[in-house]
This record gives structure tokens, sequence and C-alpha cells, in this order.
């Protein structure tokens, strides 16, 4: 680590710790030249989530059209934008431990699969825009699987 005082790139490591809940460790150096003191924090660099279109172009994964299609879907609804973070985060995850690029349609798949348990209407909304829905027909065939996923009510 270069010194940010003098340049130099001989130092020693004073302190380390846990830093952003755990994602980072900070550690305080001290330069052996000069003997000032400075901060570094390491992190895990992430390797970028590669989106193959059904075109078949490559675009980095992009959070922000994920959370705006979310909101729109749900637009009216009563579904916090905690829950649709928290929704994209997992789909994200989920997207993450995957080793190849991903398509555009396992990221809609994975987004319906936890869409359906949030909010029903939402879900439909979502089907709609991202199976291209060309008529009430597929309304209802949508509508039809969704009543069939859905547990039946129980006898008391």
């Amino acid at each position: 680590m270069r010194c940010p005082f003098c340049s130099s790139d001989d130092d020693k490591v004073v302190d380390s710790r846990l830093a952003d809940d755990g994602t980072a460790i900070r550690r305080r150096r001290e330069c052996v030249a000069c003997s000032q003191r400075f901060t570094t924090f390491e992190r895990v660099e992430e390797v970028p989530l590669v989106v193959v279109k059904r075109s078949g172009v490559r675009e980095p994964f992009d959070r922000t059209k994920l959370i705006a299609g979310l909101r729109s879907a749900c637009k009216n609804r009563p579904v916090s934008d905690q829950a649709l973070d928290e929704l994209c985060d997992a789909v994200e995850e989920t997207l993450r431990l995957r080793p190849d690029d991903v398509t555009s349609e396992e990221i809609g798949r994975a987004v319906l699969e936890r869409l359906r348990d949030l909010d029903e209407v939402g879900y439909v909304r979502f089907a709609s825009v991202y199976k291209g829905f060309e008529g009430l027909g597929d309304f209802e065939r949508e509508v039809g699987n969704l009543i069939k996923t859905t547990a039946p009510k129980t006898r008391d």
C-alpha cells in the first residue's frame, strides 16, 4: 500500500477490524518512512452480473430497471418500497449464485415466483408485461393458473 503522505510503499498494519457490517475490513496502517497513519478498507470485488436479453444483446444487470418494473406493477397496491427492495435483493442474490450469465427470461421467472406471494394483482400486472399479453384470454389463463397455485381452503 502506498502512503498518501510520502508515497512510500513500506507500511505496517497497526489495527484491523470488521467494517460495514462485516462486508469490509478496516485496516489502520503506519508508514515506516514518515510515521504518518492512514486507514484502508478491503472489500470483496463483486463479479458483474451479465444479462442476456431476448435479442441476444448482453448488458450488465441493472437493479433500478427491476425496481422500476416492480413499482409500476404494484402501483396503488398495499406493497411497501421495503418489500419490493427485499424481493429485488432475493432475486439478485439467487442470480448471483449462478455460475453463468442469466437471461432476462430467468429474471422474469424469479420475480414472478416471489411476486405471486407478495401481491397477486402486482403479479398479474408484471406477468402481463413480462409474458406479453395480447388479449383478455391471456389474462384469464394467468389468473386461472394463479388460482390453481394458491392453497385450497380447508374445511372446518
